[in-house]
């Protein structure tokens, strides 16, 4: 059995160091996440430096996961410092090869610590953090770009071996995927071009996990607006963070969820399971 969990945690720095009311909140979410025990963690956002996380990141980072190998990936110029970046923890004796693919995507893009892929034995293992097209969707020309290549690279990993891609893709697939369709339906996440590009990565040969087990349920979302302060009480959400895997291996997913975050606004954790 294997147990993964990926996260976009919206500044690594701040949830371990920082001793606001919401990095307490982020604070309870990492020790939520050291209860399931799982064997590869993925985080997005990390917004560390070019050089990676401290020695005293990865001090407190071992004290909420003890017996887990770290690997990063972080924007570096010409890319804006402390932005994007993703992360692995995988556990200690399980075997993997680190890799930092570019896509060859436009303006920064690739520079930004955006994409981390660890290979295992059985499968690739895909931490991604998909730009966002921005406000009055300046980016969504160059996201479309990005969303093509990265389709095609994990379209070519999966010929080799089966692929789980994890993390914030910053679409909404379809409309149970978000509280107000109607009123998104030209804001960044929710747009046609991005809700197509996301239809053909699946088309490429994956699954949506979450939608795989659960089917059409509704009012279930990964993601809640901070500049609502009621956003997450009145469940107005988005569900943009996925797990997709290799449609020849989803039979093996036993489980397909998020992981309650409590007030915590933002992103929530997801879990997925499966029985490799």
């Amino acid at each position: 059995m294997a147990k993964l969990i990926s996260w976009n945690i919206d500044s690594l720095n701040a949830a371990l160091t920082s001793t606001s009311a919401r990095a307490r909140l982020s604070q309870d979410v990492l020790q939520k996440i050291t209860t399931y025990d799982a064997d590869v963690i993925a985080i997005q956002e990390t917004k560390l430096p070019s050089d990676g996380p401290s020695d005293k990141h990865l001090e407190l980072l071992k004290e909420y996961f003890p017996d887990y190998i770290v690997e990063w990936v972080s924007s570096v110029p010409p890319a804006k410092k402390g932005y994007a970046g993703t992360m692995i923890l995988y556990k200690q004796g399980l075997q993997a090869q680190k890799l930092l693919p570019k896509l060859g995507a436009p303006d920064t893009m690739d520079d930004e610590g955006r994409l981390l892929v660890l290979e295992f034995d059985k499968f690739f293992f895909v931490n991604v953090y998909t730009p966002n097209s921005g406000d009055g969707l300046r980016r969504l020309a160059d996201r479309q770009k990005w969303d093509a290549l990265y389709a095609d690279y994990l379209s070519a990993l999966d010929k080799k071996k089966p692929v789980i891609a994890c993390g914030d893709f910053n679409v909404a697939h379809k409309e149970i995927d978000l509280a107000n369709p109607v009123a998104n339906h030209f804001s960044a996440g929710f747009t046609d071009e991005e809700r197509e590009d996301f239809t053909k990565l699946l088309n490429k040969g994956f699954i949506d996990s979450f939608r795989f087990v659960h089917g059409d349920v509704k009012d279930v979302y990964s993601w809640w607006g901070q500049r609502v302060k009621t956003s997450k009480i009145n469940n107005s959400g988005w569900r943009i963070d996925y797990f997709l895997v290799s449609d020849r291996i989803k039979d093996t997913i036993t489980k397909s969820e998020m992981i309650d975050s409590g007030p915590r606004q933002d992103h929530t954790p997801i879990l997925l399971e499966l029985d490799l």
